[in-house]
């Protein structure tokens, strides 16, 4: 039997997707890392395992703050599946640069899984995706900005 309704995991995680936003945007990631438990774990693939929402808020806040990160604002979601039974919500999630200025889009992907806790809170998120196409997209996203003209 599940623990949570179906509609009580999916306005969770469109909370998520407007939190994300709102950071993207203003660089703001408090509201972000407060949705998580207090004991929570974040598994990022590239950056190590943070447990406890105060050591998510840290490393986001700092890596988002820093290039590439701080030219990354945007998080839009492809596709995505909720398991009501387990609580969970995999999904798609488009890492995508800002406009560097030749209106062309730079993206690349990460499937997230998110195992939601209740109360409108996630207690993990693991992200999974390749660095080196990542890298690849940031160069290009680079010589497309050095190749736009100056506005």
């Amino acid at each position: 039997m599940a623990l949570w309704s179906r509609a009580e995991i999916e306005e969770a995680f469109v909370a998520y997707q407007r939190r994300a936003a709102d950071a993207g945007r203003t660089g703001n990631w408090r509201a972000w890392a407060d949705q998580f438990t207090e004991d929570a774990t974040y598994m990022e693939h590239h950056y190590g395992a943070f447990v406890g929402r105060e050591a998510i808020y840290d490393w986001i806040s700092s890596c988002m703050a820093r290039y590439p990160g701080s030219e990354m604002p945007e998080f839009p979601i492809e596709w995505y599946i909720i398991d009501e039974h387990r609580g969970w919500v995999v999904c798609q999630v488009w890492n995508r640069m800002r406009d560097p200025g030749d209106c062309s889009v730079h993206q690349e992907y990460n499937f997230t899984l998110l195992k939601y806790a209740g109360n409108g809170q996630w207690s993990y998120e693991e992200d999974i995706y390749n660095p080196i196409r990542f890298a690849t997209m940031v160069g290009e996203w680079e010589a497309a900005r050095n190749a736009a003209p100056a506005g």
